[in-house]
């Protein structure tokens, strides 16, 4: 008999591994993108928190990983022996076909499986809450419902998505489990602050449960021919037409977010449920973000990204100094600034700016500076 302390019985995650992280610029690259990094000083990646963390949930062998093609090398050094459960997809087509080509593999090799979605670039503390909320996530699930973890918004704020949950779904084994009335996608401040008020809000941590044949069936009332396609990629996965249908049908999928394309319709009609995550959760969307997440190197509130002996701050407070380049950095009587020196590029900003770091990495692809992004 299985006890809340073994691995769940048919239950995979998938972990999406991409995008940039262009408000991280420029420590976060294209090429060595934000789950890559040791952002934290703790000798492992993002990516190694998130595979860990959720190994005690799926077993040795129950994580599977979508990751860029120029990142599959990476990927599987850092993972150490991830065998054929890394899936490369060859150019971004958004959440939805990341994970609909994962799920669509698991289901292929293994049937009905539960599957759970966590996002490779988070950071979450409280391992014993987390493993709770997805025991109920999983048993919500095998109930067929779409189920999302909603986090308890701190703050109003306008950098996250909300959801709005309603009545008890009363699902055994999944006690607060709630019907999801509906999501909201970064809303403005007051908004924000509306939401805040009424307790029926949390914020959208992106996590998603769900059985795969269940997916795959919604997928298919929503987005058939997006459905058709991944559902031929993953027969040809394991053979040697594995390149060919990936080249011929991958650039045709839908560019969309899961959130759009499954989660709010199927939310409409009632198929999905919220399941509180009583734990620390967050997106490290930005320096600002990461700042709160890092212990102050003074009674200032000062944070240093990398070793302190390259660092040099007299009449500074609340500021983030990234030394990246073997150089010297010195700051004096600036507060709340961001600085990041790596061989190629400087960054200086204000935290209050730290979501517009991204503008940054739109002005250099206009100029011709791919290399630097």
């Amino acid at each position: 008999m299985s006890s809340d302390q073994d691995p769940i019985d048919d239950f995979f995650a998938i972990v999406p591994a991409g995008g940039a992280g262009t408000r991280l610029w420029p420590l976060s690259r294209a090429q060595r993108p934000k789950f890559l990094l040791d952002l934290f000083c703790t000798g492992r990646s993002l990516l190694q928190d998130t595979v860990s963390r959720v190994a005690p949930l799926v077993g040795p062998e129950g994580t599977y990983v979508v990751t860029g093609a120029e990142h599959v090398a990476a990927v599987t050094a850092q993972l150490e022996s991830p065998g054929d459960r890394v899936l490369a997809e060859p150019s971004p087509r958004d959440s939805m076909a990341a994970i609909g080509l994962a799920v669509a593999v698991i289901h292929h090799r293994h049937g009905r499986s539960i599957v759970g979605s966590f996002a490779a670039d988070h950071k979450i503390a409280g391992a014993e809450q987390f493993q709770r909320a997805m025991r109920q996530a999983v048993a919500a699930a095998r109930a067929d419902y779409l189920v999302t973890i909603g986090i308890a918004a701190s703050r109003p704020s306008t950098a996250f998505g909300y959801i709005h949950s309603g009545a008890p779904a009363a699902l055994p084994g999944a006690p607060e489990a709630c019907h999801v009335v509906g999501f909201t996608e970064k809303p403005d401040a007051r908004t924000a602050q509306r939401y805040l008020g009424t307790g029926e809000y949390r914020w959208n941590a992106g996590m998603f449960v769900v059985a795969s044949d269940v997916l795959l069936r919604h997928l298919g009332e929503q987005r058939p021919a997006m459905l058709a396609g991944l559902q031929e990629i993953a027969s040809a996965w394991d053979t040697p037409r594995r390149a060919e249908a990936v080249a011929r049908i991958w650039p045709t999928l839908d560019r969309v977010a899961i959130d759009h394309a499954l989660a709010e319709p199927v939310a409409a009609a009632g198929g999905v449920v919220v399941i509180p995550g009583h734990f620390g959760w967050d997106d490290v969307g930005d320096f600002n973000s990461l700042a709160a997440l890092l212990p102050s190197v003074d009674g200032a509130g000062n944070k240093v990204l990398g070793d302190d002996a390259d660092v040099l701050h007299l009449e500074v407070a609340g500021s983030v100094i990234a030394p990246a380049s073997g150089r010297l950095i010195t700051v004096l009587g600036l507060d709340d600034v961001v600085v990041v020196d790596t061989p190629d590029a400087l960054l200086v900003t204000t935290r209050a700016r730290a979501q517009q770091v991204k503008d940054v990495v739109g002005m250099l692809k206009e100029r011709g500076r791919e290399a630097q992004t």
